[in-house]
């Protein structure tokens, strides 16, 4: 086992004793409807993402009436995650797209293809990164990929795991370093434990799970305690 894969085997260990295993539905989402709300996730909170989603499932019912929307509509239905202009071209021109090569709204073909096959393919789609790619991998496709956002990113290289300049960098530093099962539990508790504790200013570091093993220079000493208020994961809760 390379020295990554104990390290995150510590970490995993660690950030469950403190949140606990996260709760995922025993049902995948579809992999369309779980790109779509990746999509809306960008640069929002989960909630108004959510809300966005079931706007669009609620009024329309269908991609194929989605995709057929003219992009002011489509825009205007959105509006509430923010981004509408860049949203709505991304995810129209992904459903479209679909319809062309497939002559159909369907991804079920990504469930024969290996991790780095569905990757390469989806990141093809103007709009659709490596992050949004990872999401449907591990939240859809159940596969063992850990998408990288800015708090794992921000978390994983302040602990020390690794040192990359961007997300897309710590992705594939630890694409394939993720011990066999966990990347869901890494995933989602890196996320909480970067909205609560490891802020981006004055992280909470007198509380971290992760202190002893922390390589931070910077440790801030305040006694603070996490507020926890932040704890909807849009990605586990899109039905």
């Amino acid at each position: 086992m390379s020295y990554m894969k104990k390290k995150f085997l510590k970490i995993n260990d660690l950030l469950v004793k403190r949140f606990g295993v996260p709760q995922r539905n025993k049902k995948r989402p579809d992999p369309v409807d779980l790109l779509v709300a990746t999509i809306l996730s960008q640069n929002t909170n989960d909630r108004n993402s959510y809300k966005a989603f079931q706007n669009l499932k609620t009024k329309y019912g269908s991609w194929e009436k989605i995709a057929d929307l003219h992009l002011t509509k489509l825009k205007n239905t959105i509006k509430i995650a923010g981004l509408g202009e860049q949203k709505s071209r991304t995810i129209k021109g992904f459903l479209t797209e679909l319809i062309k090569s497939k002559g159909k709204i369907s991804l079920d073909h990504l469930k024969k293809l290996k991790d780095e096959e569905i990757l390469n393919e989806l990141i093809q789609n103007p709009g659709i990164g490596i992050k949004t790619a990872a999401c449907l991998l591990l939240f859809s496709l159940n596969r063992n990929v850990c998408p990288v956002d800015t708090h794992v990113h921000r978390t994983l290289n302040r602990i020390g795991v690794i040192q990359a300049a961007s997300p897309e960098k710590t992705f594939y530093q630890i694409f394939s370093n993720i011990p066999e099962g966990a990347a869901h539990s890494i995933h989602t508790n890196l996320i909480r434990l970067g909205r609560e504790i490891c802020r981006p200013s004055k992280p909470l570091c007198n509380v971290c799970p992760l202190r002893k093993i922390c390589l931070y220079p910077y440790k801030n000493n305040s006694s603070s305690v996490p507020s926890g208020e932040n704890n909807f994961l849009l990605l586990d809760n899109i039905f």
